[in-house]
């Protein structure tokens, strides 16, 4: 059941654009006629059965997918350079689907900062706010502002300029999350031309 549970939790994710595990998880054990089970399977193992399922069954789109994303985050990077934007999430890691944002961490003095520039430059957004756990037990509520650009969403989670030391825990796996610089995302791009090319 447990297995079951994570490969219908990784295509609930993957087609339904479901990004919150936990919800996932309990609409797999709906689906599966298991709602009451307390067998269930790791953030951990539904990525890796995320990760397998558009290998199998979005060969032909999930790549050139992710390749647009990357390329739109080099764009959103180099016009918030002044931010020290990070990559992070799944246009990172290389799961990005379908229904994937762009996720990026900038760094200022306040988050007003950031507010000020997209206004300069007459980029409407929206503001929300995000819950992020660092370290063991130790919780932060973060601004985030989200806008599109060509047809896409980037989601900019502001950090003050201490929060380069110490980035936030993953939902997958609770370890420290993985962030990517400019240069590193731009890598990544040619990397992936590289192999098609091959």
């Amino acid at each position: 059941m447990r297995e079951r549970l994570m490969h219908e939790a990784a295509r609930i994710m993957a087609d339904e654009g479901i990004k919150d595990y936990l919800q996932a998880k309990k609409k797999a054990a709906q689906h599966l006629g298991a709602p009451d089970t307390r067998n269930m399977p790791t953030n951990r193992e539904i990525q890796d059965a995320l990760v397998g399922y558009q290998r199998l069954f979005q060969s032909d789109s999930q790549p050139q997918r992710l390749q647009r994303l990357r390329r739109l985050a080099v764009e959103a990077m180099e016009f918030l350079e002044r931010f020290r934007p990070r990559l992070v999430g799944s246009v990172l890691d290389g799961s990005a689907g379908a229904y994937s944002d762009i996720n990026l961490h900038v760094f200022a003095d306040t988050s007003e900062d950031v507010a000020v520039f997209l206004m300069e430059h007459d980029i409407p957004f929206e503001t929300q706010e995000r819950r992020l756990k660092f370290g063991k037990d130790d919780y932060a509520n973060l601004t985030v502002y989200r806008f599109t650009a060509d047809g896409e969403t980037v989601d900019l989670t502001v950090f003050g300029e201490s929060g380069r030391k110490e980035a936030p825990r993953s939902r997958v796996d609770g370890a420290a999350m993985a962030r990517a610089k400019l240069e590193d995302v731009r890598g990544l791009i040619e990397e992936s031309e590289d192999s098609a090319a091959v």
